[in-house]
């Protein structure tokens, strides 16, 4: 594919910019009415199959999470995340942009990543109410 193709791709698919592959197990937490329904059907595009949800009981590829700011401690919510994803693993945290319903502050996401362990890599437009960040989790010591 060209990279003219790719940068379309990403265009009309938002889930292009955030590097799921075809065959990852995704897991989703925190769905509700207001997530962007557009990101999360490309996402499943992306992967070929659909998500999980929060009852999948092995380990997943990548950890889709939608919090806002009611939905309690992040920190907690990132450190449950972890315990889902394999050592190296990805959790997006999907929070709502500036101004919105549920709206987290940068610094507060950034403590609460840090506090968990998790390396905060990039931040994307998830979508018209929703930003992503990008966080990983250590890879383990061999």
């Amino acid at each position: 594919m060209s990279a003219t193709a790719d940068h379309a791709e990403e265009r009309t698919n938002p889930a292009a910019r955030l590097g799921f592959e075809p065959g990852q197990v995704v897991q989703e937490i925190g769905y509700d009415d207001d997530v962007e329904h557009e990101l999360r059907e490309g996402i499943e595009a992306a992967i070929g199959q659909e998500l999980v949800d929060e009852e999948y009981d092995d380990v997943a590829d990548v950890v889709l999470l939608w919090f806002r700011d009611e939905d309690g401690d992040l920190t907690d919510a990132l450190v449950d995340a972890i315990g889902l994803v394999d050592d190296g693993g990805v959790v997006w945290l999907l929070t709502p942009k500036t101004g919105r319903d549920g709206y987290v502050e940068p610094s507060d996401i950034n403590e609460a990543a840090q506090t968990a362990g998790l390396s905060q890599t990039k931040s994307i437009n998830a979508g018209k109410d929703w930003t992503g960040s990008r966080l990983v989790t250590p890879k383990a010591k061999r």
